[in-house]
């Protein structure tokens, strides 16, 4: 991945208890924080991320998560995690990050997320909203790649 195309950052501290018998992060917890960059950008973006839209609006299901583990983060690390919409498709969006350690650049992880856009009623997939699709476009610039839903007139 190439960080340069990443436009959002925040920052975590590893904690005590996410540390396993190894002294290394244990490796469920990468997936937290990865997540925790995609609810930062999106605050970031002002997406609005409440109980309330989620249940009658915006339900977005995360399908694939994948991580690529390059070196372990210990103890009182501070992580950066860039984090960026990839692309967006007819009813998905990809988000990919990158885990990276402040004290001396070592990328830690990078990881891609493939979310998909439901109806709240009926749980089928929907496609992606146009003022979404425009808000990332605004953002992310031409480093997003993405597919706009052809309409019948």
């Amino acid at each position: 991945m190439d960080k340069k195309l990443f436009r959002h950052t925040t920052e975590i501290r590893v904690r005590n208890y996410e540390v396993d018998w190894q002294g290394i992060v244990h490796n469920a917890v990468y997936l937290q924080y990865f997540e925790v960059g995609r609810i930062e950008y999106l605050k970031h973006l002002k997406v609005e991320l409440n109980h309330d839209v989620i249940q009658s609006k915006n339900k977005i299901v995360l399908v694939r998560n994948e991580i690529d583990y390059k070196v372990p983060a210990h103890f009182d690390d501070v992580l950066r995690v860039y984090t960026r919409t990839a692309a967006i498709r007819n009813t998905s969006f990809a988000m990919e990050g990158i885990l990276e350690r402040r004290s001396d650049g070592a990328i830690i992880a990078e990881n891609v997320a493939v979310h998909v856009w439901l109806d709240p009623h009926t749980n089928r997939p929907k496609t992606v909203s146009d003022d979404y699709r425009k808000l990332i476009q605004e953002f992310e610039g031409s480093a997003c790649q993405i597919s706009w839903p052809t309409y019948d007139v």
